[in-house]
């Protein structure tokens, strides 16, 4: 099943327009992530980013716009850290490493500014190794990760998920979702 997570969605675009094929095919996945059935797969570089995928990525799909797409941030930011320090982000792929700086961005907590800084760094080796057709990756790379960090700097969380936890939101954070102008979707043109 390893293999199969990593190889079904290589070469494809996982951001946006794949919640069907998620839903279906990985939803067991998903739910047996949550419940920390395959956590030993964390034992390989290649197991990490899969279970990575399941506990980040898979979530938002299969529970979009409950809490439930978000519950298992801090587990997936754990094994980002743990994978940077043993090794298995320098094992992956550049485009697999974007796993690791998303799921740490994606992790609300008092520590999030400090973890957007460790994002902008994985971003700058992500970044050294692309192969020349992509180096004009970087500075949407780059732009990506400064939108994220200005928002977390203003609001200290991510404003939008307001509704999925029954958060009150400020004036400043009603504006700036009412814009709908947030880092994970394409800027509107």
């Amino acid at each position: 099943m390893r293999l199969h997570i990593v190889g079904k969605l290589r070469g494809k675009r996982v951001f946006g327009g794949m919640d069907q094929t998620i839903c279906r095919d990985f939803a067991e996945l998903t739910r047996a992530a949550a419940r920390s059935e395959p956590d030993h797969w964390a034992e390989t570089a290649e197991g990490r980013m899969a279970l990575l995928i399941a506990l980040d990525q898979f979530p938002r799909s299969l529970w979009r716009d409950t809490p439930l797409a978000y519950a298992q941030d801090i587990k997936a930011a754990r094994l980002v850290i743990e994978g940077v320090a043993n090794g298995h982000f320098a094992a992956a792929k550049p485009w697999e490493k974007l796993f690791y700086t998303i799921a740490l961005y994606h992790c609300e907590g008092p520590d999030h500014l400090e973890r957007l800084t460790r994002v902008e760094e994985l971003t700058e080796v992500i970044i050294a190794e692309l192969p020349a057709h992509l180096a004009h990756s970087a500075e949407v790379l780059r732009g990506q990760n400064a939108r994220g960090r200005a928002i977390i700097t203003q609001f200290g969380r991510h404003p939008h998920r307001k509704d999925h936890f029954g958060r009150l939101s400020s004036a400043a954070e009603e504006d700036y979702i009412a814009k709908g102008d947030f880092p994970h979707l394409p800027k509107a043109e």
